[in-house]
């Protein structure tokens, strides 16, 4: 009840600092996409916990009951969609779902925020189409910046995407889709851990494409070539997991839904060529 009461006194503040910098708050039938960042609720801007807290309709895709109680402590309206996976059921269909209800509070005349976990708009199909249906129908919508899960592997593994630039792939599409490689530049393959599944399983994906993954990167880069699997924290007080192995020891056991791959540049002597 105390951290409940303190999350609700943070996004009254976080409204009255929006409101003393003049910042207009959306009317009522428009949609504001917000991210919650991956650190529970210490990563939320102050826009979109203002915004979270203004809504008429707060709906959200966290996943995490701890997160998901603070939301509701920031305004008691909130509801998940995360009803809409089902076991087996292809994303597609869960996607289209959870726009579909996104947009008919929106045409009820609703002020509507729909949160979604990490960035909003990084790997996230729902919050990209809702905007976009929202916008084509003549209606105000918007999509907040928020903290993602690569924000999270530059600060915590050191990287600056700026020094040999920086390649990024959804990891099923680099395989399957064959994208180029630069081995003299950064790349980070995201959602490893559910490579060449379309499906939501809640037991574990089939992972049987993934020695395709480790052969396209050990064509491209010396065999002892260390990558990081790495994984952001949720808990504020948590601690990323970094396990730093050679490409040559990469096993689909070592992965998890939340694992991003980061393969760092190679030195530009030993570079075989771009793939």
């Amino acid at each position: 009840m105390e951290r409940d009461e303190e999350l609700t006194s943070v996004a009254q503040a976080a409204v009255r600092l929006i409101e003393a910098l003049g910042i207009a708050v959306p009317p009522g039938g428009s949609l504001t996409v917000a991210g919650t960042g991956i650190r529970a609720i210490t990563q939320l801007t102050v826009e979109s916990l203002a915004a979270m807290a203004g809504a008429e309709v707060l709906l959200h895709v966290i996943g995490d009951p701890t997160q998901e109680d603070a939301i509701k402590a920031i305004n008691p309206v909130a509801e998940t969609l995360t009803m809409y996976y089902g076991e087996g059921l292809e994303r597609t269909h869960t996607y289209e779902a959870m726009v579909q209800h996104i947009l008919a509070e929106v045409m009820a005349g609703k002020r509507v925020v729909a949160a979604f976990y990490g960035h909003p708009g990084v790997c996230t199909y729902p919050t990209h189409e809702s905007v976009r249906r929202a916008r084509a129908a003549g209606l105000p919508a918007r999509m907040l910046p928020a903290v993602s899960a690569e924000d999270c592997l530059f600060a915590d593994l050191g990287v600056d995407p700026e020094d040999g630039g920086c390649h990024s792939y959804e990891a099923t599409d680099f395989v399957f889709r064959r994208r180029l490689i630069d081995p003299l530049a950064h790349l980070l393959l995201w959602q490893v851990g559910t490579l060449g599944n379309w499906t939501y399983e809640s037991n574990g994906y089939d992972l049987s494409s993934f020695p395709n993954l480790v052969d396209r990167l050990a064509r491209a880069y010396p065999p002892s070539h260390p990558v990081t699997i790495y994984e952001a924290p949720f808990a504020p007080t948590g601690v990323a997991r970094a396990l730093r192995v050679p490409i040559t020891s990469l096993r689909a056991e070592q992965m998890t839904p939340a694992s991003t791959l980061y393969i760092p540049p190679v030195p530009p002597d030993t570079s075989p060529s771009i793939w």
